[in-house]
């Protein structure tokens, strides 16, 4: 078994409406930056003992669809750092 440290990225789909990310391009441009957009996300970094890197992939993947991520509106990439 070996350590691996994997990233998990989660994103908002297409069309799904980003409030965060429309607020703080608000306050952006309040304060005088010209800003067009803003996307908001989430990166967590997950270490797991595994036996080899598709195992860990594969368990993270697990967990994202479990817990990191809701499918109906989010997306996901796993990938090892």
């Amino acid at each position: 078994m070996s350590d691996f440290v994997l990233e998990v990225r989660v994103e908002l789909k297409k069309g799904a409406l980003d409030a965060e990310g429309e607020t703080v391009a608000k306050s952006l441009n309040l304060l005088g930056y010209k800003v067009k957009k803003v996307d908001t996300l989430k990166v967590y970094r997950i270490t797991v003992d595994a036996k080899d890197e598709e195992s860990a992939v594969k368990t993270v993947s697990e967990a994202s669809k479990r817990l990191l991520a809701n499918p109906v509106i989010q997306d996901f990439e796993v990938t090892v750092v």
